[in-house]
């Protein structure tokens, strides 16, 4: 699923699927506010190497932007751009055409069947029931 994903956002955007995944956590900061990049490498989760490097792509197209924590020099944070925020808002039609078009693609799969109707549908395939039922088989006290 992550290489239809990388594909389509690389023929159409000539946007990686990690930038993407980086642009979309930057532009849903609490109040516009920059990210730290270990923050930033949780949220899409790579490693903080990764992220450095990542940034740097992003910042090098105009996309992010690097500067020093408030308060504290050894900082690094970084923050989406609007030519960033442009380039994710035009990216995200073909991810979600993509992503929906692996999950019906995932429906062909019988190991991949019950998931891809979760998410579609919120239903199970399988049971014709909900996907996700509480499972909570806690012992009842008797009494």
């Amino acid at each position: 699923m992550e290489k239809q994903l990388d594909g389509a956002l690389q023929h159409e955007h000539g946007l990686p699927l990690s930038d993407y995944r980086a642009l979309c956590a930057l532009s849903r900061t609490d109040n516009g506010s920059a990210l730290r990049m270990g923050e930033l490498a949780d949220r899409i989760g790579l490693k903080d190497s990764t992220v450095t490097r990542l940034v740097g792509r992003l910042e090098e197209r105009g996309l992010a932007e690097r500067s020093s924590g408030p308060g504290d020099g050894r900082t690094v944070t970084t923050s989406i751009t609007p030519a960033g925020r442009q380039r994710y808002a035009a990216a995200t039609p073909t991810y979600r055409a993509a992503l929906g078009g692996a999950l019906e693609s995932a429906r062909a799969n019988v190991y991949l069947l019950d998931l891809a109707a979760w998410v579609l549908t919120g239903e199970s395939s399988v049971h014709g029931a909900p996907a996700l039922q509480n499972t909570d088989k806690s012992p009842t006290s008797a009494t």
